[in-house]
């Protein structure tokens, strides 16, 4: 066990829940911080049990008070749920054919503000790391796969509806100036009657390619999305949307392409392309509705407003 475990020994309330949804106790353990954490404390455990067998899982604490600090200022309250992405492991992502990651238990307790994640450590690179464009079309088909399984979702979802998306576009211009979103809000009205239309579904809510990670050594590659903290209900196109942003036009049509071939009842392509682009508006509205004061990690940060003023263009 290395010096970087071994200095951060577990509390007895944590080796006990561990211990429990392993179901067996252990000889040692140890942990270290996630090099990939985001927004939540993320650490890495290693479990050594008595006949020399070695566990090695993660161990989310999806606690307000482990956030890091400047995503705890930033985090608008109204989105914030703890047991959200609990649920969403323990009622949604319980297929292995799905390929998430395997949940070994975890820990729901508002008494004592704990909300713990036992995950499988899954051994896999961050799409966006991947410059073949097969591994975006993939994850692209697994996200077509994943909205037509037809899951009941749990009441702690987001809920993405025309509310919703008046809140974020109201939050923009209350950072940004309303004059400076002007032309984004002239064709919102216009952009929430076909998001509307659209067939709602459970969404993973911020499937960007830094939360998709892609084991390539099988075949078919195994694509597991991760941090699920935004799922919500809402159009399905909005995950695509995130899929696709910052790829060229050929490129981003490849893969939504891939998304269309999976759906059992694909609509006409020129009406998934329109619908799409509506969704990369709203969520770039979003990204502008997030905070006063703060920037997006290095693998979002795109200039949203230039992105919203351009999307916004071509809808006219």
């Amino acid at each position: 066990m290395t010096n970087a475990f071994a200095s951060r020994p577990l509390s007895a309330d944590l080796q006990t829940a561990l211990e429990r949804v392993l179901g067996r106790p252990a000889s040692s353990l140890g942990r270290r911080p996630f090099p990939y954490q985001t927004s939540f404390a993320l650490e890495e455990i290693t479990v050594t049990f008595a006949d020399g067998d070695v566990h090695t899982l993660l161990f989310k604490n999806l606690s307000r008070r482990s956030l890091d600090p400047r995503a705890s200022e930033s985090k608008p309250d109204f989105v914030y749920e703890p047991v959200r992405e609990i649920d969403v492991y323990r009622s949604l992502l319980t297929e292995d054919r799905l390929g998430t990651a395997v949940c070994y238990g975890a820990v729901a307790d508002p008494d004592r503000e704990r909300y713990w994640l036992f995950l499988e450590r899954v051994r896999g690179v961050e799409l966006w790391q991947l410059g073949e464009l097969a591994a975006w079309e993939d994850a692209a088909r697994w996200l077509a796969r994943f909205h037509q399984s037809g899951h009941a979702a749990p009441p702690s979802l987001l809920v993405h509806d025309a509310q919703s998306y008046r809140r974020w576009l109201e939050r923009a211009a209350s950072f940004h100036g309303r004059k400076a979103l002007a032309p984004v809000a002239a064709r919102h009205e216009q952009v929430l009657e076909r998001l509307a239309r659209l067939p709602a579904t459970v969404i993973h809510g911020e499937y960007y390619p830094s939360n998709v990670l892609v084991r390539a050594n099988g075949s078919p590659s195994r694509i597991c999305p991760v941090d699920w903290e935004m799922a919500a209900v809402g159009p399905g196109l909005i995950d695509l949307a995130a899929l696709t942003f910052g790829w060229e036009e050929d490129a981003a049509r490849r893969i939504a392409h891939a998304y269309r071939e999976t759906l059992a009842r694909p609509p006409a392509e020129d009406e998934l392309l329109l619908d799409l682009d509506c969704c990369r508006l709203q969520l770039a509205v979003q990204w502008l509705g997030w905070s006063a004061h703060w920037a997006p990690p290095a693998e979002h940060a795109h200039d949203w407003l230039a992105e919203a003023h351009s999307l916004a263009e071509r809808l006219l």
